[in-house]
């Protein structure tokens, strides 16, 4: 049985921050509750990350135009025949309220922005080691506070990222359903085509191919290099056949 590999490559600069705090975001939500150190050191990473992709762009901007522009999309299936009203509708209230929550929030990150230990522990992260108990004491006491009352600060935190998130993955998921997949092939290992004004391509390949995709491009046309994953034995197929959506 052949393991389907999913690869996912932007075409323009705000799809590519999207999918990074969307990265960023799963593995806050895949590591609460935390157990010990490792785990709450990332969770400061992460957060950390995080603010330092809100503070590059207005990413609340951006988020409520694609909401809106989802919307515009929603409206015209409507008049469309056989199309589930029903659900047209469900997307469309979601997308309205989503728009709401995002439009209340006055600036991304504000409140973590505003964690004393949150702000200790990021300016020491770029130092080997630097969140020693020696250099960090009150992040080593928080450290030793009992499990729950950890937790409750912790999803503190992560609730005030609930507009962005719930936005977010509502906005991608949208995006990704719009591509269909469809059975390519490439010549010695490379594919070119016209991106058509997409946002995201989106390639699956078989872990059994031992290979992986280089992919440059941008809305209006994109190319892929296929490379093996061992550079010194493996081979490049002179036919290789993939899955690709332009969504």
């Amino acid at each position: 049985m052949n393991t389907i590999v999913l690869f996912e490559h932007p075409l323009n600069e705000k799809m590519r921050t999207w999918l990074r705090v969307e990265f960023l975001m799963k593995q806050l939500y895949e590591i609460v509750p935390v157990r010990n150190v490792v785990s709450v050191l990332s969770i400061f990473r992460i957060l950390s990350d995080l603010l330092d992709i809100f503070e590059r762009g207005d990413l609340r901007s951006d988020l409520l135009k694609e909401l809106e522009r989802q919307q515009q999309k929603l409206y015209c299936w409507i008049n469309v025949p056989g199309v589930d009203k029903k659900l047209v509708h469900q997307l469309q209230e979601r997308l309205k309220q989503q728009s709401n929550e995002l439009i209340n929030v006055v600036r991304i990150g504000q409140q973590l922005r505003e964690e004393r230990l949150i702000s200790l522990v990021r300016h020491r992260l770029n130092i080997p080691g630097g969140c020693c108990s020696f250099d960090l004491p009150n992040l080593h006491i928080w450290l030793h506070q009992e499990e729950s009352l950890r937790d409750v600060q912790i999803k503190s935190w992560l609730a005030s990222l609930n507009p962005v998130y719930n936005s977010l993955s509502t906005i991608l998921e949208l995006i990704r359903q719009s591509g269909m997949f469809r059975q390519q092939t490439s010549l010695n290992g490379f594919y070119q085509n016209n991106a058509e004004g997409s946002d995201l391509l989106r390639l699956q390949l078989t872990l059994e191919d031992a290979l992986y995709p280089q992919v440059s491009g941008h809305k209006n046309r994109y190319a892929i290099r296929f490379l093996p994953i061992d550079t010194e034995v493996g081979e490049i197929p002179t036919h290789l056949d993939f899955v690709l959506a332009c969504c």
